[in-house]
């Protein structure tokens, strides 16, 4: 049977597919739209598996904060090319799935994955058809929530590196700005945790023992390879963790130090950094 224009344009813009593909679907399906959708759909599937051992390197991170500022949402969709990526159309789908999180109060990319996207299909299918309409691999590759007292959220310039902080003991204006400097000091310095108690005893213990065996290679004293590993590890403690920082905007200043100056125990309870690449 003859496919209408008006027929593929209708399916377009129900789908997103190509017209090429429209055409194809409808006449496979004789005309029938949702047999039409199913095979976009299937088609959007074979090209996902086609492309399931394909590295998604690039992408964009979008971040929501709600209007009292105490709970915020960050994630990551990734694709595999730098001109999917910096497609507009991609980056407003990233944030409808956000928006679809933060509506229903998603904790998890699984969560996520299974919320309907529309009447027709959840979230997972509709990654699937966005996949076969682009012809890339594309996937809901990190997401966190952050809920505190104060939290504010960063974006870096590029789009592919995003920021959650959550702070405690402070609210107002002058503490949301400083939650912006917070998250652009973890965006530019990276801490691996807010304090040393945040972190990994898998990761002490290797600095310790990179500490002993500096100070072996040196020509120290055994009695003494504990002694200087530790003085390491301290060091390593201001240079990773958050509070210990020094402050990039004030290098007088610690980040707690800093954190102290604009409200009196005013610190950090918890940050998340996603970047693509």
């Amino acid at each position: 049977m003859a496919i209408t224009a008006q027929e593929v344009n209708k399916l377009r813009q129900m789908t997103g597919a190509g017209m090429m593909d429209c055409k194809k679907a409808l006449t496979e399906a004789g005309g029938d739209f949702e047999k039409a959708v199913d095979i976009l759909r299937k088609k959007g599937q074979k090209v996902s598996a086609s492309r399931a051992d394909r590295e998604t390197k690039e992408g964009i991170v979008v971040t929501r904060v709600n209007e009292k500022n105490t709970e915020g949402v960050i994630l990551s969709l990734t694709c595999e090319t730098d001109f999917v990526a910096m497609n507009e159309e991609f980056g407003a789908f990233a944030n409808e799935i956000l928006n679809l999180a933060t509506t229903h109060g998603a904790e998890t990319i699984e969560e996520i994955q299974s919320l309907s996207f529309d009447e027709n299909v959840n979230v997972a299918d509709k990654v699937v058809e966005m996949t076969g309409k682009i012809g890339e691999k594309i996937e809901i590759s990190q997401f966190y929530k952050l809920k505190g007292e104060t939290v504010v959220g960063y974006i870096h310039s590029n789009g592919k590196l995003g920021v959650l902080v959550a702070l405690k003991n402070g609210a107002g204006t002058e503490v949301i700005e400083a939650g912006k400097d917070l998250a652009m000091q973890v965006a530019a310095m990276n801490p691996v945790a807010v304090d040393k108690d945040g972190v990994d005893a898998s990761v002490v213990e290797k600095e310790i023992e990179v500490g002993k065996e500096q100070a072996r290679a040196e020509g120290k004293p055994e009695e003494m390879l504990e002694k200087i590993a530790q003085g390491k590890l301290n060091r390593f403690y201001k240079d990773n963790t958050l509070l210990s920082q020094i402050f990039v905007k004030d290098t007088s200043k610690s980040v707690a130090q800093y954190l102290d100056s604009i409200a009196k125990g005013l610190t950090v309870v918890d940050f998340k950094r996603v970047a693509i690449g």
